[in-house]
């Protein structure tokens, strides 16, 4: 059964992700009675993971500030600040932020993702291991673990 939850920013779990980004579990599938992940993205220009799609859960994710590109399947778009992208399970994507920052908001129904994150990234609360990095190698494994299917490169 789903109850209220609520978890103030420094409750949050804070991820180093791709290219020296945060991301923080807002909510996950614990708080969520796995329905739903919510996470919020603090990254810089280039920021992009791998063309991929996801195996088990739908995703939007809006772009609170900043400006990027996204793709799904063979389209391009840009999505400006303000801008959503709802992008169905099964469907090919990727993005790249253009902006100098940008601030990410991100939601996958049902939750379970957030493993390939923890999994992939590394929690802020412990000391930085010498020459820690998010290889493909352990993107590939964390999305292999979670669901998700990698397809190419970042675009």
């Amino acid at each position: 059964m789903s109850m209220a939850y609520l978890a103030q920013p420094d409750q949050q779990q804070q991820l180093e992700w791709l290219d020296g980004g945060t991301l923080a579990m807002l909510l996950d599938g614990a708080a969520t009675d796995g329905q739903l992940m919510v996470g919020r993205f603090d990254v810089s220009r280039g920021e992009a993971p791998p063309y991929h799609l996801h195996t088990r859960e739908d995703e939007v994710f809006m772009l609170i500030k900043g400006t990027a590109l996204v793709w799904h399947d063979d389209q391009e778009m840009e999505l400006a600040e303000g801008g959503i992208v709802f992008l169905p399970k099964n469907i090919p994507h990727a993005y790249r932020i253009t902006s100098a920052t940008a601030d990410l908001l991100m939601i996958n129904t049902p939750a379970g993702i957030e493993g390939m994150f923890r999994y992939s990234g590394r929690d802020r609360s412990t000391p930085r291991p010498d020459g820690f990095q998010i290889s493909p190698e352990r993107m590939a494994q964390g999305a292999k673990d979670y669901g998700q299917v990698i397809l190419g490169p970042p675009r």
